[in-house]
């Protein structure tokens, strides 16, 4: 049975909850949504998983998100536990290249995938992510310029754009 530990990270005004195995971070939940949200996740992705409350061991996961949430850290290097499919590990790498502080369009992530005419597949990959911020889809927008779906909401994805850009 597959072991997942994790806590709760708060961080200024910022409060949710961080999940890891073994092998490394795999999942950061939606602000505000608590533990609920971490079992609904675990159940559909990870049937069968014990769920450990275990602050200490996700102390370096922690660390790195407090440093990105206080704009001192923009990139990661933690090690992390994705799972997924082989086409969504592979849009996950690409969002993984968007810098920070800039956005792109799911096309533009179908085409860097060499899917050009797969947006609609990358756009359920995308909503599959299960690390925000590490996996940065709230860097996708829409072709028009406006923010689209995120799992955490419209309200999250505009902040962490913000805190990107330093507005």
């Amino acid at each position: 049975m597959e072991t997942i530990r994790w806590s709760q990270l708060q961080q200024g005004d910022w409060d949710l909850i961080i999940a890891a195995t073994d092998k490394g971070l795999c999942w950061i939940g939606s602000e505000g949504r608590g533990f609920d949200e971490l079992e609904q996740w675990a159940a559909a992705r990870r049937p069968g998983a014990e769920l450990v409350r275990d602050d200490g061991a996700l102390d370096l996961y922690r660390t790195q998100l407090e440093e990105y949430f206080d704009g001192s850290r923009t990139v990661f290097d933690m090690p992390v536990d994705l799972g997924g499919t082989p086409f969504q590990q592979k849009v996950w790498q690409a969002l993984r290249e968007i810098p920070c502080g800039e956005t792109v369009t799911y096309s533009d992530i179908a085409e860097r995938i060499g899917r050009p005419t797969a947006v609609r597949a990358v756009a359920a990959a995308i909503g599959a992510n299960p690390v925000l911020m590490l996996v940065p889809c709230h860097r996708v927008i829409g072709k028009n310029g406006k923010l689209t779906g995120f799992r955490g909401g419209l309200s999250m994805k505009e902040r962490l754009l913000a805190l990107e850009t330093g507005e």
